[in-house]
């Protein structure tokens, strides 16, 4: 192997280099390549474990030595190296989830479904009776530093709370309610209940939505609770149909009450004013009668001949001293006619 001389070297520092001083010093050939090498390594390792990529929904908090430093946003960021500075990446951005009752198979979300879920599910009404009650709690991580610092295990005190809030709100209602009809509104007291709690918890976490999923009775009763569902379902049916029949007929009925009372009314209001006026035209004649008896007489009784004459088939105009006018008239009406 190749070495090389340092006698050179060494040979300032002892004054000379006599036979009697050490040998000289080898060093191999290839030691400073080896040494460039590690250094490179060693370079490239501050570099490594310096540099890290915060994603778009995420921020990283920062710690030194273990105590919190800052919050850093996304994107590319540097460290102090060794493990001086470690980093936890915390999504805020992202919508999180946890499942009560039920377990959606292939979930990221470690916290999201426990083994447990199906003894979470089972629930106590107001009316105590049993119901297996499934839901879902979305929410996002609001302050970062209170999720990992403040709180121990925050994902699971949010599983235990939101269990106990939503026992409390089932607990205060009948079970047709939780079933049926008071589904929103169990929805939305557990949303204000929770966000209350998380708050005054200081876990740092922002409640988006509950919402409940399947609500069924146990499953000894499931067959019999069926049956009075669907008895309730077909009564509402029956009665929806009933309030049909009501809202077609009875408008149509009202609708022809008040026709019949307005013709009615509107008759009345004919039969007055014709009265009314019968009796004005009779007061007017009889005053202008007061007037000129012989006059207003005369009147009347020509047109009276001018409603009746035209009436007649045939006329005879006689004297008034006129005697034994039956030869003139006609009283064989055929005769007459073909003349």
């Amino acid at each position: 192997m190749a070495v090389i001389d340092m006698e050179q070297i060494r040979s300032g520092a002892q004054g000379g280099g006599g036979r009697g001083g050490p040998p000289p010093l080898k060093i191999p050939a290839g030691f400073f390549g080896g040494l460039g090498i590690m250094l490179l390594a060693a370079i490239a390792l501050i570099i490594w474990t310096s540099i890290y990529t915060v994603p778009s929904d995420s921020v990283a908090l920062v710690q030194r030595f273990g105590k919190y430093i800052k919050e850093v946003p996304a994107g590319l960021h540097f460290k102090l190296p060794w493990g001086v500075d470690e980093t936890i990446i915390v999504p805020v951005k992202r919508q999180l989830k946890q499942e009560f009752g039920f377990s959606t198979p292939g979930a990221t979300n470690p916290s999201q479904n426990r083994s447990d879920s199906q003894a979470q599910s089972q629930m106590v009404t107001g009316d105590l009776n049993a119901a297996l009650v499934e839901w879902v709690v979305q929410y996002r991580i609001e302050d970062p530093r209170k999720y990992m610092f403040d709180a121990r295990n925050p994902a699971e005190t949010l599983r235990d709370l939101s269990e106990s809030v939503m026992r409390e709100v089932v607990g205060d209602r009948t079970v047709d309610e939780v079933i049926t009809i008071g589904r929103q509104e169990i929805e939305d007291e557990a949303l204000v209940k929770m966000q209350e709690l998380t708050t005054k918890y200081g876990i740092g976490v922002s409640i988006d939505q509950v919402q409940l999923k399947n609500i069924n009775p146990p499953r000894p009763v499931q067959e019999s609770f069926n049956e009075v569902n669907q008895a309730q379902q077909e009564k509402e049916s029956l009665i929806n149909a009933a309030r049909r029949e009501y809202n077609k007929v009875i408008p149509l009925a009202e609708g022809e009450k008040d026709q019949r009372i307005r013709a009615a009314d509107g008759y009345r209001l004919k039969r007055i004013n014709e009265a009314e006026g019968d009796a004005a035209r009779f007061n007017a004649v009889f005053t202008e009668y007061e007037k000129a008896p012989d006059v207003t007489r005369r009147r009347i009784y020509i047109e009276t001949l001018e409603e009746v004459l035209p009436q007649l088939d045939s006329k005879l105009i006689v004297d008034e001293t006129a005697q034994q006018i039956l030869p003139l008239m006609h009283l064989d009406a055929k005769k007459g006619l073909g003349q």
